[in-house]
C-alpha cells in the first residue's frame, strides 16, 4: 500500500492528563499526580508536553483531557507557561483512554471534520525535540490518508514493563520520501517475561509501545463505531449531553458511566486494519516508576542521582529525594529514597513496581497519604496541614490576590484565623472586618463566613480549628466562584 503525497496540514495536540501515578509515591499522589510535577526540569510534565507539541509546525492550540478535580492546578499551569488551551474536557470518571479519545474526537469534529489528533499522554520524558518534530510530521499524510499511526521506540535493552509492536510493510511513496519508514503493524504483543524481551532485542525490528498516536479524529470515531460501538454511543450521549461553566467542558456524567473502560490499544489499535507504527528514537520514557526516574536523571560519577538537602557516603547508583528534610544514606547501592512531608520510601530498585502494595495498604487502611500531600492545592491558593490532635487542627493557608473563599458553614468546629502576612477581608453573619499582619478574628460554630485576599500581595493565615469533628467534609457550600457545587472537594 502506499500513502498518496499530500500537503502536511493543521494538527491538533490532545494531551490526555487523567492519570494518577501511584508508581512514583510518595512525590505522586492522586490530588497532585506525576504529570503535574516537576521531575525532571522546571516546568511540569504536562508543561513540558504541551511546549513540546506546540514547537511543531502546524500545531494548533491544545486540546486537555483531565480529572475534575484537577482542573484548576492544570489551568494554573497553562496560564504559568502563557498556554491558551482550545478547551479543556473533564472525564467525569476514569474509563482508560479509549473513551476519552473519543471525548477529544468529538469535540473536535464540530468544527473542524478534517482534524488531526496527536494524542500524547501529559506524563512522557522526550529529550530529542527535533526528532520528535521530524517523527509527527511524518506521521501526518499517513493519518490523512486514513491511518492509525503510533510511534514505536526502538528499544535500548530488554525491557519488560512495555508491550511491544512489530512492524510489517513498509508503507512507502515514490513521491514523498519522508514517509519511508513508516510500516503497518503487523502485530502487538503484551508486555514480555524477560526472556522473551531479550529474544525480541536479538532478533530487532521490535519497537516498545509508546501510546502515542496521530490520526484522523473522523477515522478513529469510525474505527470505534466498528469495533466498540458501545463506546461510541456512551460517550456520544454523555457529549451530547455536556455541560460547561468557567472554562471547562463537562460530559454528562450519568451517561459517561455506563461508558464501558478499555485502552485504546485494546478497543482500536489491535482491531483495525489500519494501525501504521513509526519506529523512532527520540530519547523517550514514560516514566513509570522511580528506576525510570533514576536512569533519565543526571548522575554523578558511581550513578547517583542526588535531589534536595542529601548527604550520600559509600553509596553506589542510587537515586535520593529530599523534599523537606536532611537525608542521609550510607553504604548502600542500587537504592531509591524518597522524602516528602509526611512519608518517607525507601527500597532497592529492582522493587520499583512494588510500591503498588504501599498504596493497597492506604486505601485498605482507609488513609490517606496516597491520596494528597499535607499541602493541598486549591483555585484560590492552598492549605497546609501544621499540627493536629484530639479535638484540635493547625492549617497554614494561602490566599492568591483577588480570590476569596466559598460562603461557609460548619456544623461542628469553630475557627481562629490569625493573620501573617498581607490582608484579609473576613465576612461572619452580616458583618464585614479587615484584618492585617498580626491581627487574628473567631469564627464561632454554625456561623457564615467567608475568607476574602482583596490586596494585591498573597495572604498567609493560620487556622486553628476546635471541636468535636474536624473532618474536610464538614464543610456547606452556600456560594462559590469556582462552580464546586457540593462539599466533597475538601477544605473551603
Amino acid at each position: 500500500m502506499t500513502i498518496q503525497n499530500q500537503t502536511i496540514m493543521h494538527f491538533h495536540p490532545v494531551i490526555l492528563s487523567g492519570g494518577n501515578g501511584t508508581r512514583l509515591w510518595p512525590l505522586s499522589r492522586a490530588a497532585m499526580p506525576k504529570q503535574l510535577l516537576a521531575l525532571t526540569g522546571q516546568a511540569s510534565m504536562l508543561q513540558a508536553t504541551l511546549q513540546r507539541a506546540a514547537s511543531i509546525p502546524g500545531a494548533q492550540s491544545p486540546l486537555l483531557i483531565c480529572n475534575d478535580a484537577h482542573r484548576f492546578i492544570i489551568k494554573e499551569q497553562l496560564q504559568a507557561i502563557d498556554c491558551q488551551a482550545t478547551d479543556i474536557i473533564l472525564e467525569p470518571a476514569g474509563r482508560n483512554t479509549a473513551p476519552a479519545i473519543a471525548l477529544a474526537a468529538l469535540k473536535l469534529t464540530e468544527t473542524d471534520p478534517a482534524a488531526i489528533m496527536l494524542v500524547l499522554p501529559a506524563d512522557h520524558v522526550i529529550d530529542d525535540q527535533e526528532r520528535f518534530s521530524a517523527a509527527v510530521l511524518q506521521a501526518i499524510p499517513a493519518a490523512q490518508d486514513g491511518y492509525l499511526v503510533t510511534f514505536g521506540i526502538v528499544p535500548a535493552g530488554p525491557e519488560t514493563g512495555y508491550g511491544y509492536i512489530k512492524p510489517g510493510t513498509s508503507i512507502a511513496s515514490d513521491a514523498n520520501d519522508a514517509v519511508q519508514q513508516i510500516h503497518e503493524v503487523q502485530a502487538f504483543i503484551e508486555k514480555p517475561d524477560l526472556e522473551t524481551a531479550q529474544r525480541f532485542l536479538d532478533e530487532g525490528g521490535y519497537t516498545w509501545n509508546s501510546g502515542m498516536f496521530v490520526f484522523s479524529a473522523r477515522r478513529y470515531l469510525e474505527e470505534l463505531q466498528v469495533h466498540r460501538p458501545d463506546i461510541l454511543e456512551a460517550v456520544r450521549q454523555s457529549w451530547t449531553r455536556k455541560s460547561s461553566d468557567i472554562g471547562f467542558y463537562r460530559p454528562n456524567a450519568e451517561a459517561f458511566s455506563e461508558c464501558p473502560s478499555d485502552s485504546i490499544d485494546y478497543a482500536v489499535m489491535q482491531k483495525t486494519q489500519k494501525a501504521a507504527v513509526i519506529p523512532a528514537q527520540f530519547g523517550w520514557s514514560d516514566v513509570g516508576s522511580w528506576a525510570s526516574l533514576w536512569q533519565i536523571a543526571d548522575k554523578d560519577e558511581v550513578g547517583n542521582s542526588i535531589q534536595g538537602d542529601v548527604f550520600v557516603a559509600n553509596t553506589h547508583n542510587a537515586y535520593v529525594r529530599a523534599e523537606h528534610r536532611h537525608v542521609a544514606v550510607i553504604g548502600l547501592e542500587d537504592v531509591v529514597v524518597v522524602e516528602t512531608a509526611d512519608a518517607v520510601l525507601v527500597m532497592h530498585r529492582d522493587q520499583a513496581q512494588e510500591v503498588k502494595h504501599a498504596i493497597q495498604f492506604f486505601e485498605q487502611a482507609n488513609r490517606k497519604e496516597h491520596l494528597e500531600h499535607l499541602k493541598v492545592y486549591r483555585p484560590w491558593g492552598w492549605y497546609e496541614g501544621v499540627d493536629e490532635g484530639e479535638r484540635f487542627q493547625v492549617k497554614r493557608i494561602m490566599v492568591k490576590p483577588g480570590e476569596k473563599l466559598s460562603l461557609q458553614m460548619h456544623h461542628h468546629r469553630a475557627e481562629h484565623w490569625i493573620v501573617v502576612s498581607g490582608t484579609a477581608k473576613v465576612t461572619v453573619a452580616d458583618k464585614e472586618i479587615l484584618l492585617t499582619e498580626n491581627q487574628s478574628t473567631y469564627i464561632p460554630l454554625g456561623q457564615i463566613h467567608r475568607l476574602e485576599n482583596p490586596g494585591k500581595i498573597e495572604l498567609h493565615i493560620i487556622e486553628v480549628q476546635s471541636g468535636a469533628y474536624l473532618g474536610e467534609d464538614d464543610i456547606v457550600r452556600i456560594q462559590d466562584g469556582y462552580g464546586r457545587l457540593s462539599n466533597l472537594e475538601g477544605h473551603k
